[in-house]
């Protein structure tokens, strides 16, 4: 066989054949370097933590196998044993598609410290072997990876200054608690339309707490175009270039990934290196990061937006559960008596016994536990070998592998339970408690600090000796209960609400409406949730960002509530209480509540069996009448009965032939039970007026009603009229 030629015009590209024999790998933080999830991660490191009774680990790992990574480096730091001992009893070790290493340190106190650590490792070893996708092991996601990756290789090749890319998503805050849904702090990023590269990061609380940005006018000077965007949600999942380790290594004061690392590179003129974004759409993608982002990434989980990664899909070695009606997942061996009442989006784990009379709803129950009679559990977190004895409350709460709760115990919304702890007979907990076996450390670690229990290794044996000592000494929780209640940090207490699982505070939820609401009056002006800022001209483009993605979400939750409070009779106050709390977290206005709090109703009345269109109006006619009063708190105004005459006629048009007749009579009937006034249906007659023939179907279905509506409205004002005559 003769020699190879070399050069030549049909030589293949080194680059390509390099890139061609490159493994796609990934970099997996299992170290969060934070304190949010204590006292709990004394104990376990977050990553084996579960959501919806899966470590978080299964998730991110799964998602990375299945996006075509080959190998993945997890970077253990506290709790080390536990992880890789986890891994290694996984079938992560011996998986076929995906080689998983573990790379343990002590030292590592942050992100950055891992980093270079990898790059010292990186000096002997050669392990990565050029871009790498780099995560924590916190992240939920569904998005494809192949293609970003390549992506980011076809740039780097034009610029070998383009070293990382960025994935985001777009989440609107909360106006007033500048936070997205996932509890973070409001991001304000500015990206260069064309070509999507970063130009500048900031973390509301951190950089301006006052919640205004402040961007350098040398941006406007050397861009043509500036995208400005407070509308965006930072995904944590990087594409990087070799070269971000050699950066760390560099940079000893860079410590946290964002704050440090992408900023430092952002305002280095002399180096040049470059920071890219790439949007995601409809692809999932949410890192836990607190309490907060627990609850909402597990309702995403429970409600299906992380597929295949749900509970009825068999993935990195989870048992699937079997799915039901109203999205209740229940395990094959579960024993529930039949008295018992286990409502919408709820999980039951394996070997769980739920008592008579029980009322379980928006919760997710781990394995081997066991539930008395009379127990009620609404929007909580169980977790694994959990007693609860016999009428005991449960509310917005999460409770660990082992915890016992005695008899006629109370948790108030908020309250974490550490492992194994003993909550008294009839000891109410007072909301937003953290309560663990260990005793509170005398001073907090900041948040980049690592999260190390007295014992590094946090072996069983070492905690079970605590636990027995504990048991006869702690007493917070009763005479005969075991634990101790932590005390909030100096100035946290009243931001507790801000990152628990717990809805909003009733006395806050008035609080911040009516901040809202006045300030809704005092400013008349829209402020955009992004726009496009050019050197030539000083308008606004508020069209850049679809406005509409966050609303799929709004509804989809709102949707879940309205079918709970059906179903169970809640009563209104308190249903109104959970939709302002994601009217706030969603950052909608009040016509968005009325809007997805009608659509709630008109789809249950279509969901319920009926065999004709007088049937689903009785339906329809049902549940009008029954919650209107829900209904009506949020059309006070006239824009907001439009906004639920238009929401119907959107419905109509989605559904022509179920629908679409009952367009008159439902209308007649929100008029007749005096969910609209005659001023919003004249409104939106005339607005309608003058839309293309195609749009005006319904407008021209229930013209008889209309003119009804404008004689009688025309009647009224000649009897004022003569009324004021005889005056």
């Amino acid at each position: 066989m003769g020699a190879q030629k070399k050069g030549g015009g049909a030589r293949v590209s080194e680059d390509a054949v390099e890139q061609s024999r490159q493994r796609l790998q990934a970099i997996l933080l299992a170290d969060s370097f934070a304190t949010k999830f204590r006292p709990v991660t004394l104990e376990r490191p977050k990553v084996l933590l579960p959501i919806v009774n899966v470590p978080m680990i299964d998730y991110t790992l799964a998602w990375l196998e299945s996006a075509g990574i080959e190998e993945v480096f997890v970077f253990c730091c506290a709790h080390s044993m536990q992880v890789i001992e986890y891994l290694e009893k996984s079938e992560w070790y011996s998986h076929p598609n995906l080689l998983v290493r573990t790379i343990e340190s002590h030292k590592s106190i942050s992100a950055g410290d891992a980093l270079r650590y990898m790059y010292e490792q990186q000096t002997e070893t050669s392990q990565i072997q050029g871009d790498f996708v780099l995560v924590s092991g916190d992240t939920v996601s569904n998005m494809p990876l192949t293609d970003l990756i390549q992506e980011h290789r076809e740039r780097k090749k034009k610029d070998e200054k383009a070293i990382m890319t960025m994935v985001i998503k777009q989440s609107k805050s909360s106006q007033l608690t500048h936070q997205s849904r996932l509890g973070t702090d409001q991001l304000f990023i500015a990206v260069d339309p064309l070509t999507k590269q970063l130009l500048h990061y900031e973390e509301d609380k951190i950089d301006h707490p006052s919640g205004s940005v402040c961007l350098e006018k040398s941006l406007l000077d050397t861009n043509p175009s500036v995208l400005v965007c407070n509308d965006m949600q930072d995904c944590y999942i990087d594409i990087c270039s070799p070269e971000v380790l050699s950066l760390f290594e560099d940079n000893f004061d860079y410590q946290h990934l964002r704050r440090h690392f992408v900023k430092g590179v952002l305002v280095d003129d002399i180096m040049g290196y470059k920071i890219f974004t790439h949007e995601i759409h409809s692809s999932y993608a949410g890192r836990i990061d607190n309490f907060r982002s627990y609850d909402t990434v597990s309702k995403d989980i429970i409600q299906r937006w992380t597929y295949p990664y749900v509970p009825d899909i068999n993935f990195s070695g989870n048992r699937p559960l079997k799915l039901g009606r109203q999205g209740i997942y229940r395990a094959s061996d579960v024993v529930q008596s039949r008295s018992a009442d286990v409502g919408a989006s709820t999980v039951i784990g394996y070997g769980t016994k739920i008592g008579n009379g029980d009322k379980i709803s928006n919760s997710v129950i781990g394995n081997g536990c066991y539930i008395g009679s009379n127990v009620v559990i609404e929007g909580s977190y169980i977790w694994n070998n959990v007693t609860i004895e016999d009428g005991c409350e449960i509310r917005n709460a999460i409770v660990c592998d082992g915890v016992k709760i005695r008899a006629g115990a109370v948790l108030q919304p908020g309250v974490v339970l550490s492992f194994n702890v003993v909550v008294g007979r009839d000891f109410v907990v007072p909301a937003y408690s953290k309560v663990s076996l260990l005793q509170q450390p005398t001073t907090e670690d900041s948040d980049e600090e690592l999260e190390y229990a007295d014992s590094s290794s946090g072996t069983a044996d070492h905690l079970s000796g605590l636990n027995l000592q504990m048991e006869s000494k702690a007493s917070e929780l009763g005479p005969d209960g075991a634990g101790y209640i932590w005390e909030a940090c100096e100035g946290a207490h009243d931001e507790e609400w801000k990152h628990s699982v717990a809805p909003i505070p009733k006395d806050k939820l008035s609080e911040i409406t009516q901040a809202i609401d006045d300030e809704d009056t005092d400013d008349e002006s829209v402020v955009p949730a992004s726009g496009e800022l050019k050197s030539d001209a000083d308008s606004i483009n508020t069209d850049v960002n679809d406005p509409n993605d966050d609303y799929y979400y709004f509804e989809k939750e709102v949707e879940g509530t309205v079918l709970r409070a059906v179903e169970e009779n809640i009563k209104v106050d308190l249903v109104t209480l959970e939709i302002n709390g994601l009217r706030l977290s969603y950052n909608m206005e009040s016509a968005d509540c009325a809007g997805a709090t009608f659509y709630s109703m008109i789809k249950l009345a279509v969901d319920t069996p009926h065999n004709s269109a007088s049937e689903l109006y009785k339906n329809a006619a049902s549940i009008i009448t029954n919650w209107k009063e829900l209904l009506g708190f949020y059309v006070k105004k006239i824009d907001e009965q439009i906004e639920v005459i238009m929401k119907f006629e959107e419905m109509c048009q989605e559904s022509p032939k179920e629908l679409g007749p009952l367009f008159t009579q439902i209308l007649h009937l929100l008029y007749d039970k005096d969910v609209l006034q005659e001023d919003a249906i004249l409104r939106w007659a005339e607005e309608k007026a003058g839309a293309d023939e195609a749009d005006k179907v319904y407008l021209k279905q229930c013209d008889t009603f209309i003119q009804w509506l404008k004689e009688a409205s025309e009647e009224e004002d000649e009897d004022d009229e003569d009324e004021e005559e005889d005056d």
